[in-house]
Formats: C-alpha cells, sequence, structure tokens
C-alpha cells in the first residue's frame, strides 16, 4: 500500500488515520509505503504505522514528475494500491490513473468529471442540477469584490481558500484582511460563501461508482479549532443524514470515499457547505464504529466485492490530542537530503 497525507498536525491530513484502519485490516498483511511532501510530517516518523517513506514532487510540478517520480518507487517497492488524500493532488492522481495501472498500482479515484462537479466554485450548480440545499455564493478575483459580494450574500461572510481554510468575517475591513491572507495562500479565486448558522455535522462515505454508498457515517463535531476542524466528535444515528449521503452518492456515481460537511439550521434544514472527493481526518472513527472505509476502498481498488455496510456504533467518540513524536535527527537528515527514509 502506499498511502499521502502524513501531515498529523493541528489541520491533520487524513493519511495516518487512513493507515491506522488499514492496520485493522484482518484480510490483508499489509507493507505501509507513506507519501510525503515535507520532511517534517509527522507520519513519516510514526515508524508502528509506516514502514518506508518517498517524498513525492508538489502537485503543481505537475504528471510528468508525479509519474516519473512513482516509477522510481514502484521499482523499489512492489505497491500494489495507492490511496491519495489531498485535494489539490487528486487531479494529477486521476490522470495519471491509466498509466499507474500499467505500472501495476491500483486506484479507485473519483472521474475528473465527478471532481470538477463538486469543485467549491461549482457547488451551487451542483446543489442546483440535484435538488440539494447549498449556500449561495459567488467567487472573487479582487479584493474590490467582497462589497458586492457582501451586498448579495450578507454580514458575516464565509471566505474560503480554493483547496483548503476558511474565515467568517463581519466586517469589509477584516474580510479584506482575510482576502489577503488566503489569497497569498490558495491564489485566487476564493469563494464568498453565504454564512449559515446551525450545527455542524460531518459525514464519511464510501461510493461504488454505481450509485451506491456502500459505507455512510455520520459525526457531529463536538470540538473545533482555530481553522474548523474537527478536534472531538461523537457518531450519530440519524436517517436524514444517511439519506443525503446516500442520494449524493446515487446522483454523482461516486467513486471512493468522500466527506459531506453539512450544517444543520435551526428549522433542522441541511445544507451542503462543502464537499471533499476524499475521505476526512478523522476516517479512523468509521473503522472504530464498525465500518471500515479504508480497507473496504483497498478491496475495491483490487477488484474485490464489497458488501454493503448498514450498522455501525453510535455514540462512539474520537478526540485528538497532542504529543511529542521523538525521532534522531539523522532520519530527519536522511528525509531532507534523499527523500526516503
Amino acid at each position: 500500500m502506499a498511502v499521502t497525507g502524513l501531515n498529523a498536525t493541528d489541520s491533520p491530513g487524513p493519511g495516518v488515520a487512513v493507515i491506522r484502519a488499514l492496520r485493522e485490516t484482518p484480510d490483508f498483511d499489509l507493507r505501509i509505503v507513506g507519501l510525503s511532501y515535507e520532511a517534517l510530517e509527522p507520519g513519516i516518523y510514526l515508524r508502528e504505522l509506516v514502514d518506508r517513506t518517498y517524498q513525492l514532487p508538489y502537485p503543481s510540478a505537475g504528471t510528468a514528475a508525479l509519474l516519473e517520480r512513482l516509477r522510481y518507487i514502484r521499482e523499489q517497492e512492489d505497491v500494489a494500491v495507492l490511496i491519495p488524500n489531498f485535494d489539490a493532488e487528486l487531479y494529477n492522481f486521476i490522470k495519471l490513473a491509466p498509466q499507474l495501472r500499467a505500472l501495476g498500482m491500483h486506484t479507485f479515484l473519483p472521474t475528473l468529471a465527478q471532481l470538477d462537479a463538486r469543485d467549491k466554485l461549482n457547488l451551487p450548480a451542483f446543489g442546483a442540477a440535484h435538488g440539494l440545499h447549498v449556500p449561495a455564493s459567488r467567487p472573487l478575483h479582487h479584493a474590490a469584490e467582497l462589497a458586492t459580494a457582501a451586498e448579495t450574500l450578507g454580514w458575516p461572510l464565509v471566505l474560503k481558500g480554493r483547496y483548503y481554510d476558511a474565515a467568517v468575517v463581519h466586517s469589509l475591513a477584516q474580510a479584506e484582511q482575510a482576502f489577503l491572507r488566503l489569497s497569498g495562500l490558495w491564489g485566487v479565486p476564493l469563494i464568498a460563501q453565504q454564512f449559515v448558522a446551525g450545527q455542524e455535522i460531518n459525514i464519511a462515505g464510501l461510493g461504488d461508482g454505481h450509485g451506491r454508498a456502500l459505507s455512510v457515517v455520520p459525526m457531529r463535531k463536538l470540538t473545533i479549532t482555530d481553522k474548523g476542524k474537527a478536534w472531538a466528535g461523537i457518531t450519530l444515528a440519524d436517517e436524514a443524514l444517511l439519506a443525503l449521503a446516500r442520494r449524493f452518492a446515487e446522483a454523482t456515481q461516486w467513486r471512493g470515499g468522500f466527506e459531506l460537511e453539512i450544517m444543520r439550521s435551526a428549522s433542522g434544514e441541511l445544507f451542503i457547505m462543502e464537499i471533499n472527493p476524499r475521505f476526512p481526518a478523522w476516517i479512523y472513527l468509521t473503522a472504530a464504529a464498525g465500518q471500515n472505509q479504508p480497507a473496504a476502498l483497498l478491496r475495491l481498488a483490487l477488484g474485490l466485492p464489497v458488501t454493503m455496510m448498514e450498522e455501525y456504533a453510535v455514540g462512539k467518540m474520537f478526540v485528538r490530542y497532542a504529543w511529542d513524536l521523538i525521532t534522531d535527527h539523522t532520519q530527519f537528515q536522511q528525509v531532507a537530503a534523499l527523500g526516503e527514509l
């Protein structure tokens, strides 16, 4: 197995949680190859989870550089299945899927059309096409467009980066500051989205590519970081949430893991705030609750049967915590200099 997303920091990637879930499958004896972008991604040094790590070129380097690096990794490691876990890298991996398959590396990813349809820029059109409640939004290329966006969408306003990060702003001055920060990090366009007050809920799901959601596990956020990330959560029993995720998988014929970020208004209406085209960072909770979605994705990638998963433990909680991972400086130097550990 090869898995990306090893940055288990205060804004964690899904990779370490995916690997934890994979380690629990009784179906396979796994060797886990971690794929990193930075030498200080904590997952690199979690040696009980990751057997070997290789660094990848940044997604901005393009598909040719990525394919060259993966060819080298495949020569060193008998990688049968690869699970990418970052939004920004998915385009390259999807484009390379046929070449990777020729190398013997299997994936189970959404199509480019599916990836584009749920993009933040296209989310309002997606909601309208499928009868789903989505907050109004508009793209922003310049800070001068903020005032018009606020007139249309109202205050407070949510500003979002194209792939990551968001800020709730209550005035034009706050909006201009947030625009400079987010555009400096992620470029333009940013997305200005209508603010919806309510209860934050996330849903992790797995689509089979033929309209079925093989697994759906909803979670209510209990603690949220300043970046809006769930730091604690609890599984819910809610048929409306399950039906919404199944409807999404049916409407899109979704292939692979997905996460729906939901806001439940005071009136009980469910708004889809974002659709993430991969597993969330809290995905290990699905395995702990009885539906091991990463293990099921592994089977799908290999063309093995996966049965519908219906039952899961309600009231199962996760709480993240910080701890100091100790390693030797020679390991860091090896990663930084050679791109391998």
